[in-house]
């Protein structure tokens, strides 16, 4: 299977005549193929396969998280639990994502060599060999092979604290249609409500004028700038139809007890949310998992926000029948040291740590990997990020060897060739 790139392909994404088209019905509800938006998302969402990247950035602790090692001169303060997988345990931290682990696969085997921050460059890419071209990241990537060009709504989106924006640079040599769109603080873009004063036709006639600029302004001088910055409008007016999932009075007090109204709870149903809409790939991210010092204080507060909230997506997507078309990553930069330093934290540790997936070709209730008795190093079943990202394509049915992107005419392989899918996890 080949990829055409971004700037080649114009198939996966929506046209300007469609975008305006759909401008024009806001007025008396907008439809999509005779269906309400919501309803256009609800349909749409069935028929495609979709990801839920949780990336804890800085690196959650895997004692206290995945694999506890508790009795032992590394393990900490924290016990383990048996889970709704006889024999499979985690850490007393994750009580609730305990009960749903008949649906999860853990990977205990992670050993990713590279202790610095830049290693999320490489969580997220693939670890290619070098070609000389900038890779697309994880969401632009597996968007450009399952986003449909009917999704009423943009095909990458990041959910994270702080800042939004639109990310162009994360498509890497796909384009900037295939950028992620931020919302910083789970809010929609700045000036997404369009004053009551601007009609329909006037908004169409004023998106034809900015068309018509951008075209004369790029005219023998197009670049990745300017590409974004058109790409940024429309992925706005696409948002713009759907106001409702931001709308936090729309949360039922079921989820509001269940996913809970702090910021990750908030931001994990958020993304539901979006999945149910049916963008085609979602990123949660998280901060403060850098647990330098205090990391025993610190993960019991962290563990604490992921735990319920996670446990409720799962059973959510579970119960609606969403979690077969959906594969879920919750992933870290690396684990902490066994050593705890004299902060009473834990430093970076990428020789020994886990990972967990959910869903869509994967085999719940699995297990790859073995950590020794302190936790240290990889017994059995070590494997790294261009593995994983091997295992993503072959959870969504994309075999990744076969599957190649082409850039200006170039093929190019999706992940590192010498790695290959973790099979004892996959479905």
């Amino acid at each position: 299977m080949t990829k055409p790139s971004g700037c080649l392909s114009p198939d996966h994404s929506l046209s300007r005549r469609q975008m305006l088209y759909g401008l024009a019905g806001m007025a008396g509800g907008l439809s999509l193929g005779g269906l309400s938006e919501p309803a256009a998302g609800e349909v749409l969402s069935k028929q495609q396969k979709q990801v839920l990247l949780i990336f804890n950035d800085g690196g959650m602790s895997q004692y206290e998280s995945w694999d506890p090692k508790p009795g032992t001169i590394f393990g900490g303060p924290y016990r383990s639990i048996s889970t709704s997988v006889p024999g499979t345990h985690v850490s007393e931290l994750l009580p609730h994502t305990a009960k749903q682990m008949q649906h999860l696969a853990l990977v205990r085997g992670l050993n990713t060599k590279n202790p610095s921050h830049g290693s999320r460059a490489q969580a997220f890419d693939g670890q290619p060999k070098n070609r000389g071209v900038q890779y697309p990241a994880m969401g632009p990537a597996l968007a450009s092979f399952l986003h449909r060009p009917e999704s009423p709504l943009p095909p990458s989106v990041l959910v994270k604290p702080y800042s939004g924006g639109f990310d162009y640079k994360s498509a890497g040599f796909l384009g900037s249609k295939w950028g992620t769109l931020m919302l910083g603080e789970g809010r929609p873009p700045v000036h997404m409500q369009r004053p009551t004063s601007v009609t329909d036709a006037a908004n169409i006639r004023r998106n034809q004028f900015r068309e018509s600029a951008n075209n004369r302004f790029t005219k023998g001088r197009r670049t990745a700038e300017t590409s974004a910055y058109a790409h940024s409008f429309d992925m706005a007016e696409q948002l713009m139809r759907r106001g409702d999932l931001f709308d936090e009075s729309k949360i039922t007090a079921r989820d509001a007890e269940r996913y809970g109204t702090h910021k990750h709870g908030r931001h994990m149903l958020l993304s539901r949310r979006l999945l149910e809409a049916g963008v085609t790939f979602v990123e949660l991210r998280s901060y403060h998992w850098d647990t330098h010092s205090s990391n025993f204080d610190l993960h019991l507060t962290m563990m604490g926000g992921f735990d319920k909230p996670f446990a409720a997506l799962i059973e959510d997507l579970a119960a609606s029948g969403r979690l077969e078309h959906t594969l879920i990553i919750v992933l870290s930069e690396f684990g902490r040291t066994p050593k705890v330093n004299v902060g009473l934290g834990r430093d970076h540790w990428p020789q020994a740590w886990s990972m967990c997936l959910a869903g869509c070709g994967i085999q719940g209730g699995s297990v790859h990997g073995k950590t020794n008795a302190r936790g240290t190093w990889v017994d059995e079943g070590q494997v790294g990020y261009a593995d994983l990202f091997h295992t993503y394509f072959h959870a969504l049915g994309l075999e990744s060897h076969q599957t190649e992107y082409v850039n200006a005419g170039q093929p190019l392989p999706v992940a590192n060739e010498d790695a290959g899918p973790i099979k004892t996890v996959l479905s």
